[in-house]
């Protein structure tokens, strides 16, 4: 299930709540197996069900036989028939997951009924901070200050083509429908008025119609993605779910604290187009197409909603009054038509479209739908804009017509204030190595420096520090460079047109990978400097227009954070260039490569760490800068997903402050964003994290007993973890067999390489792909191995029973009473629970070595066990999820048919890797990978 679903204080639920979801699953897998049979014939209809059966046998009771029978199905199978039936078990995942959405929503709704209290709900935060005292307008004044930022990037692991997702979209509008046709039907029984039938037969026509269109649509992509196709994927959860249900957020934010005119404070941020980490198809050019779309689609939502708005306020001057203002605004448009001669609202609403529309050809050369007047007089800014919608809300408010605001004008006014012209903020982002080849060959080209890369990192500072304080450019006219000089040097120049085009908040972050030294953010600033970014000298009131955000990666990385930081601000004259620019600082700090170099727990803890020291250190300097945590989260537990709410209040105290940005992965954004009321969920969790995490009396801090407890665990499953994966010989080569990662890279789902360097290196592997192949084997590995072994390191090396019954106790304490450890075993034991060790032992029967095989996935189980028995230890759960009945419906639905999909992967695996099949054999595999990321969703 996804990372959005949340405990309730509702009572315990009974199997009924249930029968709604059991019901959709059935009619859903019922037309897929119609469709499948009317398609495909009876015999594939008939082989689905043996593998279905048989597959279950194997889950449920490891039964042999069927095991045995299951392989010589499956060996039996032609390259067709085994796509057949992939295609079959891969589309009852996706249609699961809709029935899924659609019950957690109508729980949700339920609840809401009942007046029961949702953890993670707005209206439980605002009760919270109102029991603590705090009064709504203190609540403003906060919300005044904060910046809250869900970041769309395009990690490779969103397998989903929008061809799906759109008709995805449509069948679950279509089960919203049959809930409310189900319910009128309840309400009106036995009434001679009662439905007929005939709307559930039409409905379910109607499903069957979508469900036909979806088994007719390729699942995957003929050619890999570009930076384009994921710009354009993106913006669709914006039309779906963002530019309607921000403003549905604030509206309810305002309802619930009796206040208007809150200050926007959630706003988007955007990666796709500008993170060029590893990705060579990253340009100026794909910046500025990125930019161009997200304010056409910005502009185009406008120019709908204005569209409808004047329709609606057909108000006339002869029945009520307008402000002045109001009527300068339309005495100021061109319409001239004579039917609105007396309807100043409309007269001003075609001015205003007229201008939107010229905007709209001015800045991204499209033309509007409509012209009832011909485009003129485009706004300079959004500001403009905006102002002319206050003006008519103002005087709807002034004449006795605030009622008219509500439903339109006032959603549209808030997306303005929200998105702009520019929609989401687009970070940039780079590696800190290429930066110092860029500066490198700038000085040597100049003559100032044959060698900067040879320099010490004392002098490499002198030397920036002495550039940054000269107005002189670097650059040479007509000199040659090397081509990545000239291509990093146009993305800079890109951001500083494109800031001028769509405004500043267009682009406000730099985003420097593997910072490791202070001098790799005096790079980035140079680099600025170049275009015109920066302005002035550091002695002499510089200015720069982008926040230069070092982001901490590895465990090493993490731990000099703080040190790194104290030392930047420490240099002459910077953080008086912070203050005269906004006095902001971005630290942002890597979940997945911290991950993948230390393991689950030394990843954590050491990001906690670093949190506690950055804060320490800005309260310490005092320097009147804003600290801002940017969480580079991903969707799998191994890369720092699990719930946001309690991640957010798992946070060191006093490290959130109102300011927070949160990167949103691959499969997380559709199965968080797709869906528009779970998207709004989703958001309003964000935003209550924050109230109760900014507002409420931080919990004590930490005892040194758990401090230092957690620091002994981290050391002994770091250990571990390290043990398994970089010093056990041949764990490479067991990781590419026994794992789709060979067969994940030839997927067609991301812009990006899944390797930074072609090697069977773990170091060279990114941290996605690596935790994504974890999950397809279902060992989803990164996000639990180590902590077995720490904890049972930590308690047999007490001295004697007493003390082991003591430490026992101490970690049983740190879960009920440390908000960190609680949040992280918890994400532990989801992980867990979705492990399967006899499905992985089929992978592991690809490893060709035998010696290898059985000593690589021995130390795997034997570890997976430690896990789980320190987690029952400390938790007192027996049971994997025995606190998340959410959870374990998900899995008792679901995964017997994730199960048949992990068979035929493992085949077609075989038989692939043999060279007994082509293209066929290769689809089939990949259409496996995205069922089986579908059905697992979070650890997909």
């Amino acid at each position: 299930m996804k990372s959005a679903q949340k405990k309730t204080s509702a009572p315990r639920r009974r199997q009924s709540d249930d029968q709604p979801l059991i019901d959709n699953i059935r009619l859903l897998g019922r037309i897929l197996g119609d469709v499948i049979r009317e398609q495909e014939g009876d015999a594939t209809y008939d082989l689905v069900e043996k593998i279905r059966t048989l597959s279950v046998a194997f889950r449920r009771d490891a039964d042999q036989s069927a095991e045995r029978a299951l392989k010589n199905v499956l060996k039996g199978l032609s390259a067709a028939e085994t796509v057949r039936v992939i295609r079959a078990f891969t589309y009852f995942s996706h249609l699961a997951n809709l029935a899924e959405d659609r019950h957690q929503i109508r729980r949700r709704t339920e609840i809401d009924r009942a007046g029961e209290s949702v953890e993670g709900s707005l209206e439980t935060a605002l009760a919270r901070v109102r029991k603590a005292g705090i009064t709504p307008s203190a609540v403003v004044e906060s919300l005044a200050h904060s910046y809250v930022s869900p970041v769309l990037t395009a990690h490779p692991t969103e397998v989903q083509r929008k061809s799906i997702l759109d008709a995805e979209r449509g069948i679950a509008q279509l089960i919203t429908v049959r809930d409310e046709i189900l319910q009128r039907q309840q309400i009106f029984a036995g009434r001679k008025d009662a439905l007929t039938p005939i709307e559930l037969t039409e409905n379910e026509h109607q499903i069957r119609t979508r469900v036909t269109q979806i088994w007719q649509t390729r699942l995957l992509r003929f050619s890999k993605l570009t930076v384009a196709d994921e710009i354009e994927n993106a913006l669709s959860y914006y039309e779906a779910t963002f530019l309607r249900e921000i403003p549905k957020v604030y509206a309810e934010l305002e309802r619930s604290l009796g206040k208007d005119g809150i200050a926007p404070f959630l706003r988007m941020g955007q990666w796709i187009g500008g993170d060029r980490d590893g990705n060579p198809n990253v340009t100026a050019q794909t910046l500025e197409y990125a930019l161009k779309r997200q304010c056409e689609l910005a502009l185009r939502h406008y120019l709908t909603e204005v569209h409808y708005l004047g329709g609606e306020l057909s108000l006339s001057a002869t029945l009520v009054d307008v402000s002045v203002e109001m009527n300068a605004l339309a005495e100021r448009s061109p319409d001239s038509n004579e039917h609105r001669v007396d309807e100043p609202y409309r007269r001003a609403l075609t001015g205003v479209y007229s201008r939107l529309a010229a905007t709209l050809k001015e800045l991204t050369g499209g033309d509007a739908a409509r012209h009832a007047v011909p485009p003129q007089n485009p706004y300079h800014h959004a500001e403009e804009f905006l102002a002319d919608l206050r003006t008519v809300a103002d005087s709807l408010r002034e004449k006795h017509g605030a009622v008219l605001i509500e439903q339109r004008l006032g959603p549209l006014v808030r997306a303005v204030e929200v998105f702009g012209f520019h929609l989401a903020t687009v970070d940039l982002r780079q590696s800190s190595d290429k930066h110092e080849a860029v500066v490198a060959d700038l000085l040597k080209v100049a003559r100032i420096e044959a060698d900067y890369s040879a320099l010490d990192e004392e002098a490499k500072q002198a030397l920036l520090l002495k550039l940054l304080d000269d107005a002189r450019p670097l650059r040479v006219p007509d000199a040659e460079y090397e081509p990545l000089t000239t291509k990093e040097l146009a993305i800079f120049a890109a951001a500083r047109t494109m800031r001028a085009t769509y405004g500043n908040a267009a682009i406000r972050h730099y985003i420097i990978s593997h910072t490791e030294t202070v001098s790799d953010l005096l790079e980035a600033l140079v680099l600025q400097k170049e275009v015109g970014l920066l302005r002035g000298t550091l002695s002499a009131g510089a200015v720069v227009d982008l926040i230069v955000v070092p982001l901490f990666e590895t465990i090493e990385d993490l731990r000099n954070a703080a040190p790194i930081v104290r030392a930047y601000y420490t240099l002459p004259g910077i953080a008086a260039l912070v203050q005269r620019s906004g006095a902001e600082q971005d630290v942002m700090l890597g979940y997945s490569d911290s991950n993948k170099d230390g393991g689950i727990f030394t990843s954590n803890w050491e990001l906690y760490r670093t949190g506690t020291a950055l804060v320490a250190l800005f309260d310490e300097l005092d320097l009147g800068i804003r600290l801002r945590m940017f969480h580079g989260r991903g969707g799998t537990v191994g890369r720092g997903g699990g719930p946001s709410y309690e991640a957010i209040l798992a946070q060191p105290p006093g490290t959130v402050r109102g300011q927070i940005r949160l990167t949103e992965q691959g499969e997380v954004i559709g199965s968080k964003y797709a869906n528009r009321e779970i998207g709004r969920r989703n958001l309003e969790t964000l935003v209550a994290a924050t109230l109760e995490a900014t507002l409420l009396p931080p919990a004590k801090a930490a005892p040194a007993s758990f401090m230092d407890t957690a620091n002994a665990l981290s050391a002994a499953s770091m250990s571990a973890y390290r043990k398994l994966v970089y010093e056990t010989p041949g764990f490479g080569d067991y990781f590419f067999a026994a794992t789709p990662l060979r067969e994940i890279a030839e997927l067609n789902i991301g812009s990006r390489p899944a390797s930074r360097n072609p090697s069977h290196k773990i170091e060279d592997l990114r941290a996605v792909p690596w935790s994504f192949s974890w999950g397809q084997c279902r060992l989803t590995l990164p996000g639990w191995y180590g902590f077995g072994s720490a904890i049972a390191h930590f308690i047999a090396s007490a001295k004697g029973a007493s003390e082991r019954k003591e430490r026992q106790a101490l970690l049983q304490r740190m879960y009920a009473q440390w908000p960190f450890f609680r949040t992280l075993l918890s994400n532990m034991d989801m992980v867990l629970a979705k492990s399967d060790l006899a499905l992985a032992s089929r992978y592991a029967e690809l490893v060709a070595d035998r010696k290898l095989r059985q000593k690589v996935f021995s130390m795997i189980e034997s570890e997976w066990h430690r896990t789980s028995d320190a987690l029952t230890l400390i938790t007192g759960a027996k049971q994997r999820l025995e606190g998340n009945a959410d959870m374990q419906r998900s899995v008792r639905h679901r995964f017997p048919y994730i199960d048949p999909l992990h068979h035929l992967q493992v085949e077609l695996m075989r038989r692939y890797r043999a060279g007994e099949g082509g293209e066929r054999l290769q689809r089939g595999i990949h259409i496996s990978i995205n069922g089986v990321a579908a059905g697992l969703r979070n650890t997909g």
